[in-house]
């Protein structure tokens, strides 16, 4: 059976050499789907083309606007590529406007020097971890299996207002759901599988969205292929929350303690 990150992430290529695609439902937010998805699907544009010179080392997407339901395309071109490098703008349009623009820089990989200077933070396993329930009205929430070991939304509550702010901090196991072996498609929408550090620290919402995410993906093929459906240790966290923006980090973690990708975002919001 097709999975639904899949067939979200259908896209069949014109004449003119667009692709074209359609939303889905699955991977709904508020106002249009969640970033992971456009994320998702900008990288589905460029592994699926032939020109490709390898796999990705760096995405970086810009949000422009929401997606509304229904018909998009995707513009492709390769600005610049070489033996070791080549970099790609994706482009997501919707009629005439533009909904996020992206950087893909794939490259030739070989075997070199490797060494890993961070460790993968003690946590307990997964299957020791309860899934967590996700809240109604969210639907891109049930494509993911969440297991919170420390920093868990609370949804539904009002910000605090005791002056008393919690954690940035969020550690969780973290996969598809249902479960799908990991690749870049994949580990592109994880890698904005977390929730916005506002609404984490200070609880409650506000309008707020991502603005721009840069994912720098570590992992290997063959440690892509090793890590099959397992589930992901994810870390997000922030620095500061100033003049409605505020940074937040990420983190993600494979078997045997390898990191398979890191990454930072730029996040607005409003009083």
């Amino acid at each position: 059976m097709t999975h639904r990150l899949d067939m979200a992430t259908a896209l069949q290529a014109g004449p003119d050499g667009r692709l074209s695609g359609t939303t889905s439902d699955h991977y709904w937010n508020f106002a249009g789907p969640f970033g992971g998805y456009i994320a998702a699907l900008l990288m589905r544009a460029v592994m699926q083309d032939e020109r490709r010179l390898g796999p990705p080392v760096a995405q970086t997407v810009n949000f422009c606007g929401a997606l509304s339901k229904g018909a998009f395309e995707i513009t492709l071109q390769i600005d610049r590529g070489g033996k070791a490098t080549q970099h790609w703008t994706a482009r997501l349009l919707q009629g005439d406007a533009t909904v996020a623009t992206s950087t893909i820089v794939c490259a030739n990989r070989r075997e070199t020097f490797a060494h890993q200077t961070v460790a993968m933070p003690q946590v307990p396993p997964p299957e020791a971890v309860p899934q967590s329930v996700p809240p109604p009205g969210l639907p891109w929430l049930g494509s993911y299996a969440f297991r919170f070991i420390e920093g868990a939304p609370e949804f539904g509550k009002p910000p605090r207002t005791d002056g008393k702010l919690g954690s940035a901090r969020t550690a969780l196991w973290l996969s598809d759901n249902p479960a799908r072996p990991l690749d870049y498609v994949a580990l592109s929408s994880l890698a904005d599988c977390f929730v916005l550090r506002l609404v984490q620290m200070r609880g409650g919402l506000a309008p707020m969205s991502t603005v721009s995410m840069t994912t720098y993906f570590h992992a290997t093929d063959a440690e892509m292929e090793a890590q099959g459906t397992a589930p992901l240790l994810g870390i997000a966290d922030s620095k500061r929350f100033v003049a409605n923006f505020h940074d937040q980090s990420m983190e993600l973690w494979g078997r045997d303690g390898r990191l398979m990708a890191s990454g930072i975002q730029t996040v607005w919001f409003k009083e």
